[in-house]
């Protein structure tokens, strides 16, 4: 494919996943599967288009925007929106590349996309941002629907911006519709939603402790890197089992537990309030002049947490490399779950394979689990949401949480028997998550598009 530009995002999410499929069974079993593959691997249909805004001083800006329709043979395309300066096609493709088989984990009706602009909502006003999406919503309005792609909320796309978004369709489309999900509550939103990834994560890696004998989350210490919605609620979810968690983060630095410190709830609420303000992490003054939180500007937690049980990557693409898997498995780390997407780069997840496979479960092996299962709870929320917005109902906080329990609870078990069956094993072996995952949704989107004539 020399004839195409460097798609490196794109490419690495598409080797991790051939890699895997190539080093089970599957193809053995099944090679007319390597078509379906070759197939999947482009997507039905990109969207490109300019948006052009005027901001407080009355100037013409311009930015580029994008939608992803990747797949759609198991529902409308789903997956969210991202408003960030590092947008481009690649991290687009890449981003609705691992959404197609992440919600064919949910078990929900939801094909894969991704979408979103190179426009950098830091440092602009609520004015600027509803007119950027205004702009943007005018374009990406005939392209959407609740029947045919349900975009949601991603970095930089927050409950405003969704709340933007949504009225730009209404007024543009004349219709209400379920056609974006992380809505208001007043008017077609879902409970749970905002925690649902968070909470997601933190059930899922629950079924690994189990499993892997390790117990529950009490006196584990965990470090969390990130601090936008996905960290948080990972971390109030962990402190509410009775885990510590000793690290957060954002772009710019690290908030680290020093001296047998924990970050608390206190710290959890009053860093979400300045992320509200769209401010540093490196403004946090920990209450009463606190010295167990140490920040470290320039760095990832990694390397500062020392030892911890869980490591749970929640800030974005390629946030763990080999190095810093190194570090965390010297430092005893026995689980690591991605609440980010592609969250580990592909060297550390062939650290966290090897020392699967070399030690056996009662001997500190390490379990890796990646984003398109453990982070699959937000959008399983975002199609329950789909589910309410078709029935005209809403569903009791208590409802969508059991729900999102078992969704959690089957994606792991899905991953978990789809690897025991598709990849060897030695006796006392923990399972490949990450092989078993890969395999088991793959297999589920292609054997619905060779039914719907996509391939054969």
């Amino acid at each position: 494919m020399s004839n195409l530009p460097s798609e490196p995002e794109f490419e690495q999410a598409y080797k991790e996943l051939a890699y895997t499929l190539e080093n089970s069974s599957l193809f053995q079993k099944f090679p007319q599967y390597r078509t379906a593959l070759k197939v999947a691997s482009i997507p039905e249909r990109v969207i490109q288009f300019r948006v052009v805004w005027e901001d407080d001083a009355g100037n013409l800006q311009v930015n580029r925007g994008y939608r992803v329709q990747f797949n759609s043979a198991l529902g409308p395309y789903k997956g969210g929106l991202r408003l960030h300066p590092s947008v481009n096609l690649s991290i687009l493709k890449f981003l609705g590349f691992e959404q197609i088989f992440k919600n064919a984990l949910t078990g929900l009706m939801m094909g894969g996309g991704k979408g979103g602009a190179d426009f950098d909502p830091k440092g602009k006003s609520d004015a600027e941002i509803r007119r950027f999406c205004e702009a943007f919503m005018r374009e990406l309005s005939r392209h959407i629907g609740a029947d045919t792609d349900v975009p949601a909320g991603d970095i930089g796309v927050g409950g405003r911006e969704i709340g933007y978004l949504f009225g730009a369709y209404r007024r543009e489309r004349n219709k209400f519709e379920g056609v974006l999900t992380g809505k208001g509550l007043a008017w077609g939103g879902s409970l749970i939603r905002p925690e649902a990834t968070g909470y997601g994560l933190v059930y899922y890696v629950t079924h690994m402790l189990e499993h892997a004998g390790a117990g529950g989350w009490q006196g584990k210490r965990v470090a969390i890197s990130g601090s936008g919605n996905v960290a948080q609620y990972a971390a109030l979810k962990c402190i509410e089992l009775g885990a510590t968690v000793v690290s957060l983060s954002d772009s710019k630095g690290s908030l680290v537990a020093v001296d047998g410190g924990r970050v608390t709830v206190e710290d959890v609420e009053a860093i979400m309030a300045l992320k509200a303000k769209r401010q540093a992490l490196a403004d946090y003054a920990p209450p009463q002049g606190s010295s167990s939180l140490k920040y470290v500007a320039g760095v990832r937690p990694w390397l500062h947490v020392g030892a911890v049980d869980v490591a749970l990557p929640c800030a974005t693409q390629n946030e763990v490399s080999g190095e810093e898997a190194l570090a965390l498995v010297a430092g005893g780390c026995r689980f690591v779950a991605e609440g980010s997407n592609m969250g580990c780069t592909l060297e550390a997840i062939e650290v966290f394979e090897r020392e699967r496979r070399e030690k056996k479960a009662g001997g500190g092996a390490t379990w890796y689990a990646p984003g398109k299962a453990a982070n699959c709870g937000g959008v399983a929320v975002s199609g329950l949401e789909m589910a309410q917005n078709s029935q005209r109902l809403a569903w009791t906080r208590e409802e969508v949480d059991q729900k999102l329990k078992d969704i959690m609870k089957n994606a792991f078990y899905l991953g978990l028997d789809t690897a025991r069956e598709y990849v060897p094993a030695a006796e006392g072996e923990l399972p490949s998550l990450v092989a078993g995952s890969n395999i088991a949704g793959f297999v589920k989107v292609a054997r619905a598009m060779e039914d719907q004539g996509d391939w054969w």
